[in-house]
């Protein structure tokens, strides 16, 4: 009997409605989250704004510190394979996995986001964020409240938001969970996207054109579900699955609502033809909010695909593959090939994370352990590296802010050479050269592929892989073998901001030189691959 149904007949026959049962030890990680987010509400509230920052921020720490520690507790349990929250939310080996990703990543993001200093060329404290964000671009009052070195502290809770609904994405357990989490997680990111303190105009642009782009994909993720929910007469995944195998339901609405439902999957994935959001939300967002979306959004929307397509639709395999085949060959083409025609150093990262969203897909494509376990390793590795390499990209600076033209880090090897050989080598992750960890889960996501007979879709992946070489060795050219400017940037970093970077290259160099502790634990989670 469904829940509904149950509800029903207690209610016909005048008895109590029984209280939900929720398992708070295997939630925890999400209550803590959100508990964070709900104090940093009342913290803007309650305390002087002069003081916020320093309430807001340990907070943050440890609010997400918490969760990761609860994570990693709970994956030590012997079978951590069961559902909760009345079936609403899954806990197991892939779910915990992705939930620490995106934890230790966030974490890595609010150094960045909470680092206040980086500034202009000439060293000012500034930070990266508005100082009031309702004030228009340029005007008096936004002048004044820079000149008084305030500083936009709502975005600490926002980020702890838009994190929750991360970890909640994967997680779910039935499609309106899912969507519910989708909303959680993308409306935060909305509003940090317009909150960059330098070009307000182009930052509010990006922050539009991802609410009216998300809101579109939103509607037809919500038809998908509704389909679904009229093929199968349930929103849970398990029973979806049962329908399909009985083969007892209307097939057009079912193909139908798997269709509209990838739609929403996929963009927020940023796979093609619903990439066009990216380029402009990564160069017009404030950096740091670029780095949380370029890792930590990416693992979430990944965890979700591989739980709707191997529980939901494992039985349907030969229907959704080859459209997943389609949409793998489109992203890494149209990835790698338009970022060699990108002049700013943001939205060529941007295709840049378009190329890799099709690599990953061929992990989903596989449908198998090695598929799963391989996919889990390539996003923690590249969540690293995208966290590093936007970190580098804020600390080099003129006096307009960040220099984001790609004739401006020309000569930067020989006017910092640590910071440009550094970033060099997270180029040389993305780009899959031995010895990195870009290397390792390239390796791990293409063998995958080729056992389950996806070797035409390989092939295709080294040569976009190849092309996109090009654009990345184009960049270390560019920094090393040419003159620097006179007048061009200089790097002016904060020290939250260089442990975010030495973070990011020591786990790039970890994950590509000692890869195989990782490789098994991600193989270990995914053992009894999902809970239905």
């Amino acid at each position: 009997m469904s829940p509904s149904s149950h509800v029903s007949a207690v209610l016909a026959q005048g008895g109590d409605i029984p209280a939900p049962h929720i398992e708070y030890g295997q939630v925890a990680p999400m209550l803590l989250v959100f508990g964070a987010a709900i104090l940093g509400v009342l913290v803007e509230a309650v305390v002087g704004r002069r003081s916020r920052y320093f309430v807001q921020v340990p907070i943050a720490f440890l609010g997400l510190a918490g969760a990761f520690v609860w994570t990693i507790l709970l994956g030590w349990r012997e079978n951590p394979h069961s559902v909760a929250a009345e079936g609403a939310l899954g806990v197991d080996g892939p779910t915990l996995f992705l939930q620490g990703t995106i934890l230790v990543l966030a974490l890595v993001s609010l150094l960045l986001i909470a680092d206040r200093g980086t500034g202009r060329a000439t060293g000012a404290v500034e930070g990266h964020f508005a100082a009031q964000a309702s004030a228009l671009p340029g005007s008096e009052a936004e002048q004044r409240t820079a000149e008084a070195g305030a500083v936009q502290t709502e975005v600490y809770p926002l980020m702890m938001f838009a994190v929750g609904g991360m970890i909640m994405f994967p997680a779910s357990n039935d499609l309106l969970t899912m969507f519910v989490a989708l909303e959680v997680l993308s409306l935060p990111l909305y509003l940090l996207c317009g909150l960059a303190r330098r070009r307000r105009l182009l930052s509010q642009e990006a922050a539009v054109k991802y609410f009216l782009l998300g809101a579109f994909s939103s509607a037809f993720f919500l038809y998908g579900i509704a389909l679904l929910y009229g093929y199968a007469g349930s929103v849970r995944l398990s029973d979806i699955a049962a329908q399909i195998a009985k083969d007892a339901g209307n097939e057009s609405l079912l193909l139908a609502g798997v269709a509209l439902l990838s739609v929403g999957l996929l963009f927020k994935l940023g796979g093609v033809p619903f990439h066009m959001w990216k380029p402009d939300v990564y160069q017009g967002a404030p950096t740091p909010i670029t780095a949380m979306m370029a890792s930590c959004t990416v693992v979430s929307a990944f965890g979700a695909i591989v739980r709707v397509y191997y529980v939901a639709f494992e039985t349907l395999e030969w229907d959704w593959r080859p459209f997943m085949w389609g949409v793998a060959i489109l992203t890494m083409v149209v990835g790698s090939i338009v970022a060699i025609t990108q002049t700013d150093i943001k939205r060529m990262l941007a295709y840049s994370s378009v190329a890799h969203a099709g690599f990953l897909l061929l992990g989903v494509i596989a449908t198998s352990p090695n598929g799963l376990s391989s996919t889990l390793f390539y996003l923690l590795a590249y969540g690293f590296a995208s966290v590093g390499a936007f970190a580098v990209v804020t600390m080099v600076r003129d006096a307009s802010g960040e220099a984001g033209h790609l004739s401006r880090w020309a000569g930067l090897g020989k006017r910092s050479p640590v910071v440009a050989g550094t970033f060099a080598f997270f180029l040389l992750a993305f780009a899959g050269i031995p010895l990195t960890s870009g290397f390792t889960g390239k390796f791990a996501v293409f063998k995958a592929a080729v056992e389950e007979g996806a070797t035409p879709l390989v092939v295709v992946a080294v040569i976009a892989s190849a092309i996109a070489a090009f654009f990345y060795v184009r960049v270390i050219v560019l920094m090393f073998f040419n003159d620097p400017d006179p007048d061009g940037p200089v790097v002016v970093a904060g020290p939250a901001t260089a442990v975010a970077v030495a973070v990011g290259l020591t786990a790039t160099v970890v994950l590509g030189v000692l890869p195989q502790p990782i490789l098994d634990l991600a193989g270990q989670a995914t053992t009894d691959m999902f809970v239905r």
